[in-house]
């Protein structure tokens, strides 16, 4: 099975932590020269320095804020000037929790401008030098909630959803350039995101951390959260040679908590 990523380039956003960088390692592992995306430019360092380097590869990395897309555009601007990207991992930290008649205009449209809009502008200004290559690879961290709705998370369940047929329409019209669009779909997986959600739950429901944490795996049939490292060898086989004709699917990696096909 070819897993060798010798000579490609991987832009992975969210990677200062959690499935992002455990993305970016795996990746780098493989062979690919990694640029981490992120806002902070001391944790994108401090990242940027923990990356094997198997095959002498140099890393890099790109700052913007996503809720500034323009900084995006700038930033991939100058990557342009210098480099072809082979591999685009989508991940961005989910909208705040809560119920989606309670959430304000506002929280859509940021939502839609950190997800939607930023992912686009990735794929509209790295899928060029995809097709130049004849090898593209995009893969979009989203959600379980594109097979199933989850309680309490009513924006992030819109946008996600949104993401989703973006991502299959997008493998619909690249597939033909030897570039595969595929969507990673997390369960509960052990990140500051979820943390975040769960101190939610704490302050609504008075309940304690750990048991409500332990809530969570018992719903899942292996009785445990993901390790972010799970969720991004996922992510690195689907950005492998190995996966040329997976196209345009829905993967959940969630311990089988999903409950439908």
């Amino acid at each position: 099975m070819n897993l060798d990523l010798t000579g490609k380039t991987a832009v992975v956003c969210g990677s200062s932590q959690g499935i992002g960088i455990a993305t970016a390692t795996e990746l780098a592992n493989m062979g690919a020269r990694v640029f981490l995306v992120a806002r902070n430019q001391q944790a994108l360092e401090d990242a940027k320095s923990k990356l094997p380097t198997p095959q002498g590869q140099e890393h890099g990395f790109l700052v913007a804020d996503f809720q500034h897309p323009e900084t995006l555009e700038n930033a991939l601007n100058q990557f342009l000037k210098s480099y072809t990207a082979h591999i685009l991992v989508n991940n961005t930290g989910g909208p705040p929790a809560g119920n989606a008649i309670d959430a304000l205009v506002d929280e859509f449209r940021i939502a839609f401008n950190q997800h939607l809009i930023c992912n686009h502008i990735l794929a509209t200004k790295l899928v060029p030098g995809m097709k130049a290559e004849g090898y593209g690879r995009i893969i979009n961290v989203i959600s379980t909630s594109v097979k199933q709705p989850l309680a309490n998370l009513g924006v992030s369940n819109t946008i996600r959803g949104a993401v989703a047929n973006w991502a299959k329409t997008l493998a619909n019209e690249l597939g033909a350039y030897g570039i595969t669009v595929n969507n990673v779909l997390p369960g509960a997986t052990a990140t500051a995101r979820l943390d975040a959600i769960i101190h939610k739950k704490v302050e609504t429901t008075g309940k304690d951390f750990d048991e409500l944490l332990q809530g969570m795996a018992n719903q899942v049939p292996m009785k445990r959260v993901a390790q972010p490292e799970e969720i991004g060898n996922a992510i690195a086989f689907l950005a492998s040679p190995a996966a040329a004709y997976i196209n345009g699917i829905n993967l959940p990696v969630d311990g089988g908590r999903t409950g439908c096909l």
